[in-house]
């Protein structure tokens, strides 16, 4: 368990661990049973200090001039991330990009089940998306608290996020997954996560232009 020092970890450092996670699965798939800070750094681009200040926020101590045990540092990563209890999660907003999110079944490898939708349109409740029933919002509330749920996907149109955030508030939903551009208002209590597709996408077009920009220059 890592050490509770009253301090949150850095957000970048928790940003980085599911690549060092990927990295050591690949390596144990390999029968590496040892890695150095070095060889992790080395792969992912990092310097050697760096990676050991993001793995020290797991609590794991690795031996000097030795590493780390592999299969210990990914269970000490996936400890700390809550990937080894998965968490169920309801989504609210079952449009197109709700509808892949509920079949993907990726999310699993990483702790997370979404186990059922919610929706205001008629024609969504009863529906059954991946196997998995899509409800109306007002039943949020009674079925979080019945089934324990404390995580929510939110996938709804920008106009509506606020009050299907309020919706989720009040259904004691803890952690919000955001998927609106929307910035949304919830008691301190609540975490939110902003998946920020806009400003992803506009470094995506910016690179791009920039890489054609740099091509033409070249060949003139």
């Amino acid at each position: 368990m890592p050490e509770d020092t009253g301090k949150f970890a850095p957000l970048p450092s928790i940003r980085r661990l599911p690549a060092y996670l990927r990295l050591l699965q690949s390596l144990r798939a390999d029968g590496r049973d040892v890695v150095s800070c070095t060889h992790i750094g080395k792969e992912l681009g990092l310097v050697c200090t760096q990676v050991r200040k993001d793995l020290a926020v797991t609590g794991i101590v690795g031996k000097p001039k030795v590493g780390y045990n592999v299969p210990a540092l990914i269970a000490s990563i996936e400890e700390f991330l809550g990937w080894n209890n998965p968490q169920d999660a309801f989504l609210v907003g079952v449009g197109s990009l709700g509808r892949a999110l509920m079949g993907y079944q990726g999310f699993q490898e990483y702790g997370l089940r979404i186990v059922a939708g919610f929706d205001v349109d008629p024609a969504k409740i009863g529906v059954e998306v991946h196997g998995k029933k899509v409800f109306p919002l007002e039943e949020l509330g009674n079925t979080a608290a019945e089934m324990r749920v404390l995580v929510g996907v939110l996938t709804v149109p920008a106009a509506a996020a606020q009050d299907a955030a309020r919706s989720m508030v009040q259904a004691g939903i803890r952690a919000i997954w955001n998927y609106t551009p929307a910035t949304l208002e919830v008691p301190p209590s609540v975490v939110v996560e902003d998946v920020k597709l806009s400003a992803s996408l506009a470094v995506l077009s910016s690179r791009l232009a920039e890489s054609l920009r740099r091509e033409k220059t070249e060949s003139v």
